[in-house]
């Protein structure tokens, strides 16, 4: 097993970095990142993970892309935290998560993991959901710029989001804020937890691929699913259709309770054609219950698929969004406490 890595507190001669990590229901990937949202070359490294994966390996993987990251860092320039982007759900008093799709792990303290693995300590790692990542990473330098009221949303193997309202991050209880992936989008069939009922159940790049099949189309990726789209396969366009219609009633309904001004949507089933943007935007004017809904704007996630990452990186850079900021240390803070260090 691979040894936690030293800190470097050498101050900083050019911007500081962050070590950006973001755990997903195939893969995990980490990158370092500077105060600007730029990825340093070469530093960006990814692992598989998968809903197979037993505890450990899933460890392994967040290590492994550890270390291959941190050993790109530049002698000379301070990594000054680590910021964890996590799928959900997540609770930030424990330090743990238990993402839907990775059933090994639940409540796997994945901040400790981290905060040991990379040297950085507990004080410089932060974790989040994953939704709130893409949020903070459009907000900051992305589509959501200019927004006080807005969400972010990521569509692929699941769906999650975040929260930012009157210009400030929204955590919540537990660190689940935002996590729009189970709202509920259509009656219960039964007594009891129903998760195909929620959004993720419905319209997720698996669930839409699945219900596609469950209709005869005989493809079995997104990418297939894409392809035929733009052939006009009827089938395809249905699932598309789907895809959207879910997604529209869901936003539309957050914004009756928190009258919302824009959502940007990322994540590799978002991409799958960009027409679901228009399909989004006209579902949620027909549905919306009240007049002041109507008009939000609906967006591609402008920073594609390095969003997750700066986003986790801003959860060390922009520090100053994050709910509770008081009770941690800044940016600032913590690369004065470095050159303090080191004389």
């Amino acid at each position: 097993m691979s040894t936690p890595h030293s800190f470097n507190s050498t101050p900083a001669t050019l911007s500081p970095l962050a070590l950006a990590i973001d755990v997903g229901g195939t893969k995990v990937e980490a990158a370092l990142i500077d105060d600007a949202g730029a990825v340093l070359a070469g530093s960006r490294h990814r692992a598989p993970t998968g809903s197979g994966s037993s505890r450990e390996v899933l460890a392994d993987a967040v290590r492994r892309v550890i270390d291959q990251t941190m050993a790109i860092a530049p002698v000379g320039r301070a990594v000054v935290g680590a910021g964890i982007g996590s799928a959900g759900p997540i609770s930030i008093p424990d330090g743990t998560v238990s993402p839907l799709n990775l059933p090994s792990w639940r409540n796997y303290p994945l901040h400790e993991l981290v905060a040991h693995h990379s040297g950085l300590g507990s004080e410089r790692t932060v974790l989040r959901l994953d939704g709130l990542c893409i949020l903070l990473a459009e907000y900051w330098l992305g589509a959501l710029r200019g927004y006080r009221n807005a969400m972010g949303m990521v569509v692929s193997t699941g769906i999650g989001g975040g929260l930012i309202l009157e210009g400030r991050l929204i955590g919540g209880r537990s660190g689940n804020a935002g996590h729009i992936g189970q709202l509920q989008v259509r009656s219960h069939s039964g007594a009891g937890r129903d998760l195909s009922s929620t959004l993720e159940g419905m319209a997720s790049g698996p669930r839409i691929v699945d219900w596609a099949r469950q209709h005869g189309w005989p493809g079995s990726t997104g990418e297939e699913l894409a392809a035929d789209y733009r052939e006009g396969s009827p089938l395809a366009i249905a699932a598309v259709q789907r895809c959207a219609r879910a997604i529209g009633t869901a936003i539309a309904s957050a914004s009756a309770l928190l009258d919302l001004e824009a959502v940007a949507i990322g994540g590799g089933f978002a991409r799958i054609t960009p027409d679901l943007f228009r399909m989004i935007q006209l579902v949620v004017e027909d549905t919306a219950a009240l007049d002041t809904i109507r008009g939000i704007d609906v967006v591609p996630a402008a920073l594609a698929d390095e969003g997750p990452l700066i986003g986790a990186a801003g959860l060390v850079h922009r520090s100053d969004l994050l709910p509770n900021h008081s009770a941690s240390a800044s940016l600032n803070e913590i690369a004065s406490s470095l050159a303090r260090e080191s004389i």
